[in-house]
């Protein structure tokens, strides 16, 4: 079993070649995940000088390429609370930007020409307990009464066991706008794009630290290769850990780096593929330590999950892969003791409210916090946030968002295990 991501583990890797840093640009991105490609393709476009900065070997080295390859729309949170929270108007605005998201990774693989085997068959969540029922329908109803999505439809117990080919579903609700896609061949496919239109990859080039020149020259940023004068800089980064407190501290305390945990198992054929998920969709679970599902084009089951609060490192991913196991084998006994070829984990950017945020601060923009629903948000928020930068403040979903620190989150998140048990109790209780 390999303790590495099987989206970059089979799909070229974006290396970028030996070259020198530019002196100045007219905008640094740091960080080349989603966000970061995607903003520097649209940046570069423009015209603009664009360099992309990654600490990794290589891009989509964390969150963009070590997830569950799920393209969803919908909401990471009830949207019938959040609208509670802050009104109809603004949370169908929201929802509707989860759609826009799968639009635009949709465009992108269309005029990149990317082959990244993508789908869009739609996302099935479904309820492993009875009253879970209750929950899908109330929110399905909520939904179509609000005019935010008339797509979505509840499917019976019976409809979705002939779909899913497991015992322990109810029902579930189906969002049918959803996708999915190769997330290595994705990632790879967009930095070539970018590249291709004039902005610059350096990989292996941490940045260390942020030093403001005046109040309208920019930044000169600090790397491990040397140093970059930007007149625009916008922060890509995610949960990572790299470059200096001071300059990212400020963010750093208003995100909780969550470990997420995958395994695949090895192909399994067409006909044993076909009849365990007929129709090719993205599946989730109701739960707060849920699992989230599908099948690649070469057969093999992606089954991962929150199996345990913590961060990701190689004895962490084992131990989460373990649990993963006897999750998989409760949900398909049938599949009795299938290999699993890939393990590994990676750290979710999540907020308070589970909700993004993207903005500008003391001359930095920045987009992050997708919680876990982020493969589609970033590329999405990459294109906004360029538009963004080129003068259009509208363009931001996310926008005039307060974004308070969370309590007692300074350095390592010493408290995820106490949030594991919570979210367990909660879902034992209910």
């Amino acid at each position: 079993m390999k303790l590495q991501s099987y989206w970059t583990d089979s799909a070229p890797l974006y290396i970028s070649p030996p070259r020198d840093l530019p002196a100045q640009v007219d905008v640094a991105i740091v960080g080349a995940g989603f966000t970061g490609l995607s903003a520097a393709l649209a940046l570069a476009r423009r015209g603009a000088s664009v360099v992309v900065l990654e600490a990794g070997p290589h891009v989509a080295a964390e969150a963009s390429g070590r997830n569950g390859g799920h393209v969803n729309n919908g909401l990471a949170v009830d949207y019938a609370e959040v609208a509670a929270r802050v009104g109809v108007e603004r949370a169908r605005a929201w929802y509707h930007a989860y759609d826009d998201a799968v639009d635009t990774v949709a465009q992108l693989v269309q005029q990149e020409q990317i082959d990244c085997d993508f789908l869009r068959h739609g996302k099935l969540k479904m309820a492993t307990k009875p009253y879970q029922m209750d929950a899908l329908q109330r929110c399905a109803d909520r939904l179509i009464a609000d005019g935010v999505d008339e797509d979505v439809e509840i499917l019976d117990a019976a409809t979705v066991r002939a779909e899913v080919q497991s015992e322990r579903f109810h029902g579930g609700l189906l969002y049918k706008r959803s996708g999915q896609m190769h997330m290595g061949r994705f990632a790879y496919g967009l930095a070539t794009a970018a590249e291709r239109h004039g902005a610059a990859i350096h990989t292996g080039t941490e940045v260390r630290r942020l030093e403001r020149i005046g109040d309208t020259h920019g930044h000169r940023l600090h790397t491990t290769r040397g140093n970059v004068l930007a007149r625009q800089v916008l922060l890509a980064t995610g949960a990572s850990r790299h470059g200096a407190y001071g300059s990212f501290g400020w963010l750093r305390r208003r995100i909780v780096p969550v470990g997420s945990f995958i395994v695949v198992t090895e192909p399994l054929g067409a006909e044993r593929a076909l009849a365990l998920l007929k129709n090719h969709r993205t599946y989730t679970t109701v739960a707060n330590i849920h699992h989230y599902f599908r099948m690649t084009p070469d057969t093999r089951l992606v089954f991962g999950g929150r199996a345990r609060f913590a961060i990701s490192s190689p004895q962490s991913d084992a131990t989460s892969g373990e649990i993963l196991r006897r999750g998989l084998h409760e949900t398909f006994p049938q599949l009795g003791q299938v290999r699993l070829d890939y393990c590994w984990g990676g750290l979710v950017d999540m907020t308070r409210d589970r909700l993004p945020q993207a903005g500008e601060r003391d001359g930095l923009y920045y987009s992050m916090g997708y919680s876990g629903h982020g493969t589609q948000m970033s590329v999405h928020m990459g294109q906004c946030m360029a538009q963004v930068m080129a003068g259009d403040a509208l363009a931001n979903p996310w926008r005039e968002r307060e974004w308070p620190a969370i309590p007692g989150h300074v350095g390592p998140p010493w408290f995820l295990p106490l949030i594991g048990l919570y979210y367990q109790l909660k879902d034992k209780l209910a």
